[in-house]
């Protein structure tokens, strides 16, 4: 890893974890059924590798970056729930379908197509994730972001498959189903390269902007994921996934750090 080009390395970290996506909707083709029980362990799974991802590739660096003091720490606040009110602004206005509740949201919702409504919801989901992956990367230390691509790649697999299998149940065809999960995953490269330019533009405030992508994620985590796997009947299977998750994007941190 050491002998490519650092910008190589930028360009794929920002592309790569958005086709995970696609991968993870691979099964598709052998199975058109999952068991809730581990749909829901999976995603909870994810849900504990963007909390970790959270907490140790951006809130914490945020905090660094500023010197560790109360300013440090006001500047990182603020940027938190800015980001939280960001995404919850285009989460209330934006017309989306959530993935397992099937909860209607957003103005205009009755005037789109089902499935818009369902691929708007991925994008809202999808586009916080590409954009604290490409922060990552416009910090100085590159592994921050290697770490935050590899952790944000794995956690879209089991989402892949959630979409996927979700298509598969409104009666696409299992070759539509996997297509429309592959597209989903394509926002987060805009999402990554828009954060890498915003650090690049704002290196005074890269604080501010590592904290900002840190409360969008932790908005959709809370807001999106954890509810939706706990909506099922298998609350306890899912905490142990977001457990494991955050334990697995923990290692990937201090390993890569």
């Amino acid at each position: 890893m050491n002998n490519l080009n650092p910008k190589i390395i930028i360009i794929l970290g920002c592309i790569l974890p958005g086709l995970f996506t696609g991968v993870g909707a691979l099964p598709i083709f052998s199975t058109k059924s999952v068991s809730q029980k581990i749909l829901d362990s999976l995603l909870g799974a994810a849900a504990g590798v963007m909390l970790a991802a959270t907490c140790f590739s951006l809130i914490l660096p945020s905090i660094e970056i500023g010197g560790g003091g109360i300013g440090a720490v006001t500047v990182t606040s603020m940027g938190i729930f800015l980001g939280g009110v960001m995404i919850d602004l285009i989460d209330r206005y934006a017309p989306h379908e959530h993935l397992i509740t099937k909860k209607v949201e957003g103005k205009n919702a009755e005037s789109l197509k089902k499935i818009w409504l369902f691929i708007i919801a991925i994008t809202i989901h999808n586009f916080p994730e590409g954009l604290a992956t490409g922060v990552g990367f416009g910090t100085e230390d590159i592994n921050n972001g290697i770490a935050i691509a590899l952790g944000i790649g794995l956690q879209n697999m089991p989402e892949g498959l959630a979409v996927a299998l979700s298509l598969v149940r409104e009666n696409y065809s299992t070759k539509e189903a996997f297509i429309i999960a592959g597209l989903t995953g394509l926002v987060e490269p805009v999402g990554a390269f828009l954060g890498y330019g915003l650090v690049s533009v704002f290196q005074p405030i890269i604080g501010f902007i590592l904290a900002l992508a840190g409360g969008a994620m932790l908005f959709v985590i809370s807001d999106e994921i954890i509810p939706e796997t706990h909506s099922n009947g298998y609350e306890r299977q899912a905490t142990y996934g977001i457990i494991v998750g955050f334990i697995v994007m923990m290692f990937l941190d201090i390993l890569l750090g």
